[in-house]
């Protein structure tokens, strides 16, 4: 297993995935999330190839206040074996070495399975609300 930089390359294989761990949602096109994030920090965004397939992701951002994950996904035959894991710690690495204090990542509330990996994971629940406004319809 091999982390490295996204590459224009995997755009196929890296939505694929994401549409197979059901991170894709109508209002989002992975498409042009991923050409987003390759405008800002995009050796951020990190890739895990087995073999030349891609099995993982991450996508980690930070503005000078807090860190955040995105995008962290497993191929579901991969999962429970310490990918996500070592995903999250290569983002953590990363977000520490720039100053980041704290990092922050929302999970849809239904989504016990991955309420719990976080919580493995030492994350905790903030006493917040997170409130989005769409600046741009994809």
């Amino acid at each position: 297993m091999h982390l490295r930089p996204y590459q224009p390359s995997d755009e196929f294989a890296v939505v694929a995935l994401w549409h197979e761990c059901g991170l894709v949602r109508p209002q989002n096109d992975p498409h042009q999330d991923i050409a987003r994030k390759l405008r800002v920090n995009p050796e951020w965004f990190l890739v895990a190839d087995l073999h030349g397939r891609i099995v993982g992701t991450v996508m980690a951002g930070y503005e000078g206040h807090r860190g955040w994950i995105n995008y962290l996904a497993v191929n579901p035959a991969l999962q429970r074996g310490g990918l996500g894991r070592r995903l999250l710690e290569e983002a953590e690495r990363l977000l520490r070495a720039a100053g980041c204090p704290k990092i922050n990542l929302q999970v849809r509330s239904d989504n016990g399975a991955v309420v719990a990996f976080y919580r493995r994971l030492g994350f905790r629940e903030d006493k917040v609300l997170s409130f989005g406004k769409r600046l741009v319809q994809d």
